[in-house]
């Protein structure tokens, strides 16, 4: 197994990492805190425990710029010097930016910091790779500072309307798809090189170039039609399939779920329309017995609803790696339903005296690089 400490794990692209590299079995993680750059001793011990230390640790903002830059090379000073230190040679992956090329010191403090380990990495007969990265989006990010789109998503999902200060086009990768090239470009390759014989840069390339207002507009219509509607969009587009993953976890679940269907009633009986959707995927239903508990898993990248349609139900999700619960009652009583977010573990309960009965849908899009169910209890 591979041993891999993540500088920056509490970070956005450090936390998908970590998760994603949780789920293989050829990774052992070596945990990392924030506290260890202030620690010369924990510093020191992670770095010599490691095989390969994935350097994210990083500025990104601040009103002024010089104290970014002068953060930056600290931490990678800081790196270097618990190696030397305890002659620990790990294979550094350090995460620079595309801003490399720009003139801002947040851009130079990304370039020098990767010259500085490239330096270290000759010096001490070491595998280092340098990554240049595009800009990055997806879940969980913080807003104002991460991405735009997190931004954007965050503002309109807390009822804020978003502006655009330069409409331009900007070239972007989703967090998942950054996450899977590390591990199949890199870290499945460790044993293919010599470490002295390895010193490389690599270039991430986008996924995708697009004008920040089609980004805003196609936000938008998720507001517009999710979020006040319940409808789904179409979710063939691979970007907009992440757009929307990203949308959906900022969210607040106890406030948004369960939506409550529109119910018809006549001498005939009960109608309820409960999905609305823009692209394929999977219809399904079950029967759960009184007592009894299904799911207890998560998905990286499937997204699933969840309707009662006879009986009760009580359904509870948690964000991998927290430890909070958000916990929603259903009944046939009022017609509802609640969407599963990406890396929320999940399950569902009949709390009832008779038979439960959910209809359940998916969208199924087969991606062989990522294993999509992945069980852990709520």
């Amino acid at each position: 197994m591979i041993k891999v400490g993540i500088t920056g794990q509490g970070g956005f692209i450090g936390k998908h990492l970590f998760n994603y590299l949780g789920l293989m079995k050829d990774v052992a993680l070596i945990p990392f805190k924030k506290r260890y750059f202030t620690q010369s001793e924990k510093l020191e011990k992670f770095v010599n425990s490691c095989d390969v230390i994935i350097h994210l640790a990083a500025m990104n903002r601040h009103d002024n710029p010089q104290v970014i830059y002068d953060n930056n090379i600290k931490l990678v000073n800081r790196l270097i010097n618990a190696c030397e230190t305890t002659d620990s040679t790990p294979h550094i992956i350090f995460s620079s930016t595309s801003q490399e090329e720009s003139d801002n010191l947040y851009g130079k403090s990304k370039y020098d910091g990767r010259k500085l380990l490239e330096e270290w990495s000759i010096k001490n007969n070491a595998k280092f790779t340098g990554l240049i990265i595009p800009n990055v989006f997806g879940p969980f990010g913080n807003p104002f500072y991460n991405s735009f789109i997190a931004t954007f998503a965050h503002q309109l999902t807390h009822d804020e309307l978003p502006t655009i200060d330069i409409d331009k086009k900007v070239k972007l990768i989703y967090v998942g798809e950054l996450i899977i090239k590390i591990y199949n470009d890199i870290l499945t390759k460790y044993n293919q090189s010599e470490k002295s014989k390895f010193v490389e840069e690599i270039k991430i390339d986008h996924t995708i170039e697009v004008k920040v207002s089609k980004v805003f507009n196609l936000l938008c219509n998720f507001k517009q039609n999710y979020f006040e509607k319940g409808i789904l969009p179409n979710l063939n587009n691979t970007f907009e399939k992440n757009l929307f993953n990203t949308f959906l976890c900022y969210i607040d679940p106890d406030s948004f779920f369960p939506f409550h269907l529109k119910k018809h009633a006549d001498n005939r009986g009960t109608f309820v329309e409960i999905l609305k959707l823009n692209s394929g995927g999977q219809v399904s239903f079950s029967t759960t017995a009184p007592g009894i508990t299904r799911g207890n898993h998560f998905h990286t990248y499937k997204a699933e609803r969840f309707i009662v349609i006879k009986g009760k139900a009580k359904i509870v999700i948690r964000k991998i790696g927290t430890k909070e619960k958000h916990t929603f009652l259903l009944d046939e009583a009022n017609p509802s339903f609640v969407d599963m977010p990406i890396w929320y573990t999940h399950n569902i309960t009949n709390v009832g005296d008779e038979e439960l009965y959910t209809v359940f849908w998916t969208n199924e899009i087969f991606n062989p690089d990522v294993p999509d169910t992945h069980y852990e209890a709520v």
